[in-house]
């Protein structure tokens, strides 16, 4: 009967003990991440995810759009932006949190058209885009506010065509968007970045755009003001170290170097 009443005594003792325990859950990151960014970040959200056990969530888009939603008050905790003017329009309105922001990555712009095609455009001063174009529209993200139609435009003002190719702009929502008509062939021609044409068999590359014709393109990352959680800090410090480089860089990305 002695031994019975101990052991019970024993067992209560251990779940008070353990009722004492606070237990460990798991966190939740939401990262609001350009569309250019899709299969890399996927790849990150895993490995952090495998490695810390949190779980990470992330909405693409143009960011644009992605900067207008955390202005609005969307749950983000962690912005990547595909330039620098949208980081700089949240970072004007002190929406990011001080100290956070890094510049992550950068990017090529390229000329696409569908993987069955045989172009042999070459991109230089004045090249003859809109004769090759014909009758069909060159695919782009929105060039008056989308970063990677921002570049777009750039580069063909830069070069002496805007404006042979101006009336034939396919307008897309995103970058993936404008990828999308080129790939389904609804598109003969289209302008992306050269991580994007990596990620869809369906399209090939016709040239690159000189650097100097646009401005560097530059992803920013930073936390959002007031959502500086431990794990989005944690998340955006291992985007930028070395196991994270090397995803980037198989993805086709380079790192911005700070």
């Amino acid at each position: 009967m002695l031994r019975l009443t101990l052991a019970i005594a024993s067992i209560s003792l251990s779940i008070s003990l353990a009722a004492a325990v606070p237990v460990a859950h798991a966190a939740s990151v939401t990262v609001f991440a350009a569309a250019s960014l899709k299969e890399a970040t996927d790849a990150q959200a895993k490995r952090f995810e495998a490695s810390t056990g949190d779980r990470v969530v992330v909405s693409y888009g143009a960011s644009n759009a992605l900067a207008r939603q955390i202005e609005a008050g969307a749950p983000a905790d962690l912005f990547i932006s595909a330039d620098l003017a949208w980081m700089n329009y949240l970072d004007q309105r002190h929406l990011i949190e001080p100290g956070s922001r890094i510049d992550l990555l950068r990017n090529t712009l390229v000329l696409i058209e569908p993987s069955s095609a045989t172009s042999k455009l070459s991109i230089g001063p004045g090249f003859a885009l809109a004769a090759a174009l014909g009758h069909g529209r060159l695919a782009m993200a929105n060039p008056d506010a989308v970063p990677a139609g921002k570049y777009g435009k750039s580069a063909l003002m830069h070069l002496g065509v805007w404006t042979s190719v101006e009336s034939k702009i396919a307008r897309a929502e995103n970058v993936r968007a404008a990828l999308a008509l080129v790939s389904r062939g609804e598109a003969p021609f289209g302008i992306v970045y050269r991580t994007d044409a990596m990620a869809d068999q369906g399209v090939r590359i016709v040239d690159t755009f000189p650097p100097d014709s646009h401005p560097p393109i530059v992803y920013p990352a930073a936390l959002v003001a007031g959502r500086a959680s431990a794990a989005a800090r944690a998340l955006l410090d291992d985007l930028h170290a070395p196991p994270a480089q090397r995803v980037w860089e198989r993805y086709g990305f380079a790192i911005a170097r700070r």
